[in-house]
């Protein structure tokens, strides 16, 4: 059965993007306010719930929960949007030069803000390079570089960019950090002392943003997809299957783990190919079949995402949640409240007043971008 639909122009908004950015930034503000942290200390140990809910953690270290798909959805709608906003820009006679420049600005401040995210700390100052936003900076500004390359030759670009992860992992050999799938003793934890002169407790290193640069580059692909006059759907899916079988088929074989902290090439594929699911089926759902009602509640957010982010990360994080669960929680305590009750309704609080905010942005038409 083929699905017939118009091909939308790229002057036109395309909803299901709007959409799914909303949906990652309210998964997103909805674990900065704490929500996931305290229904989880509310649920017996063991238990179905309990497990439900460790799914939107972060693995351990080897494995993949369902949080460990949004940060790359994040970079891959970014591509997705790339590719509508600079089509536009090339079709009303932008030249290379106006848009690099333009791109080059926005990745300076992707990188500024990135590294400002995490710059002010209770002990003093600090540099690190493992925030999404500086990652972003590096990914966007590689997308735009091979823009007008035609497809074959992206794809291969990806795939290269993919052999030479598995290459700085497996043969660079540095004494102490030669076990490539180790956390602490892995060639990203070397880089990262070489830029930061730390390793991050978690396993995060900065150099994810080589392989990870492939989702935004298959986002504009799939972008250009969405804009051309080919079948959409069945290509996006099709793309899926072959992510799924390399990634999970590697894994499975024991050639190399799904890790989504160091962005093993196989967590990349797996996470590419459940991005062009979660793609596929929001651009069928809503810009094909219509399905719009309901969805603004999302939809405003995913207009100011940026903003959004940045607002619940550096201000929410650091003021503004733990502001509003004092309040929250002694108005809650005069009706004898039990406290996990107490705490997870003051995470739906936090979070419902970072929404009116954006809500408020979204009636005043103000729309904030890098």
């Amino acid at each position: 059965m083929q699905i017939q639909s118009t091909n939308p122009s790229p002057t036109q908004r395309l909803l299901s993007l709007d959409f799914l950015r909303g949906l990652i930034m309210v998964l997103l503000a909805l674990e900065s306010a704490g929500l996931y942290s305290h229904l989880f200390k509310a649920t017996d140990e063991g238990s179905f719930l309990s497990g439900l809910i460790q799914q939107f953690f972060h693995h351990p270290w080897h494995g993949l929960h369902f949080w460990d798909l949004v940060q790359p959805s994040f970079m891959f709608m970014a591509g997705v949007a790339m590719a509508f906003s600079l089509t536009k820009q090339y079709a009303n006679g932008a030249t290379w030069q106006k848009s690099f420049r333009k791109t080059l600005k926005r990745c300076f401040w992707l990188f500024f803000w990135g590294v400002l995210d995490y710059a002010v700390r209770p002990s003093g100052l600090s540099f690190e390079l493992w925030d999404v936003l500086t990652q972003l900076s590096f990914t966007t500004l590689v997308a735009f570089l091979i823009f007008r390359w035609n497809n074959i030759a992206q794809i291969a670009f990806c795939i290269g960019l993919l052999l030479l992860t598995e290459i700085l992992y497996r043969f660079t050999h540095v004494p102490n950090f030669d076990q490539p799938f180790t956390d602490q003793h892995n060639f990203g934890n070397y880089v990262d002392l070489l830029l930061m002169n730390k390793i991050n407790g978690g396993g995060w290193v900065a150099i994810n943003c080589i392989p990870t640069a492939v989702h935004t580059i298959s986002g504009v692909l799939a972008g250009k997809l969405l804009i051309s006059g080919k079948q959409k759907i069945q290509t996006l899916l099709i793309w899926a299957l072959v992510c799924f079988a390399l990634g999970y088929g590697l894994d499975y074989l024991g050639v190399t783990p799904i890790i989504k902290r160091i962005a093993t090439s196989t967590f990349t594929l797996v996470s590419l190919g459940w991005c062009l699911c979660f793609l596929a089926m929001s651009y069928w759902w809503v810009d094909i079949k219509g399905h719009r009602k309901h969805l603004e509640f999302f939809t405003i957010v995913g207009m100011n995402s940026i903003f959004i982010y940045l607002f619940f990360e550096i201000v929410g994080d650091r003021w503004f949640t733990e502001y509003i669960t004092a309040i929250s929680g002694g108005l809650l305590s005069f009706i004898n409240t039990p406290e996990k009750l107490s705490l997870i309704i003051s995470s739906l609080c936090v979070f419902g007043l970072e929404w009116f905010l954006c809500y408020f942005l979204y009636k005043k038409k103000i729309f904030f971008k890098l």
